[in-house]
């Protein structure tokens, strides 16, 4: 039996979205092992110069189970 648990990650990024949603993945992948998807919640711009990109996302990943 497999168990998925998924949390929330903003990313952000200067260049575009895209590189946002990017650049939230490498850092989840950093930490979290078995990775399965990753749902695009919402885009959008913020700064004070409206130039910096977020995305906010939910990353999926199989829970590991330790035997006793």
């Amino acid at each position: 039996m497999s168990v998925v648990k998924i949390i929330e990650l903003v990313g952000s990024s200067k260049v575009s979205s895209d590189d946002a949603v990017q650049q939230a993945l490498r850092e989840a992948q950093l930490t979290l092992r078995n990775i399965k998807a990753i749902d695009v919640v919402s885009t959008g711009l913020r700064g004070e110069h409206l130039d910096e990109w977020r995305a906010h996302v939910r990353v999926a990943f199989l829970i590991d189970r330790i035997n006793d």
